[in-house]
């Protein structure tokens, strides 16, 4: 199972429309993509509601998941997504 760790770096956290924006990013791959802090469970990375449920602030890590090993350019995307302000997508 691919994984990749990322920052969330967003100034006011992942609420409403950075979520929807990683959510949307989520959704276009072929690929089921999960979300979870370092110490937490999983969530569905294209589902925006569940990503805010997340809490996410600036600066917090997570930890970017996939079943299909071939995911890792999606992740590698999708973790560099969380590197941006996401916001003015």
């Amino acid at each position: 199972m691919p994984e990749r760790h990322a920052t969330v770096l967003c100034s006011q956290g992942l609420h409403a429309r950075p979520a929807a924006a990683f959510a949307r990013a989520a959704a276009e791959t072929s690929h089921r993509i999960t979300v979870r802090r370092t110490d937490g469970n999983p969530v569905s990375g294209s589902s925006t509601l569940m990503l805010m449920s997340l809490g996410l602030k600036e600066g917090e890590q997570v930890v970017l998941a996939s079943d299909d090993e071939t995911a890792g350019p999606a992740l590698d995307h999708l973790a560099a997504l969380l590197a941006t302000e996401l916001d003015g997508q």
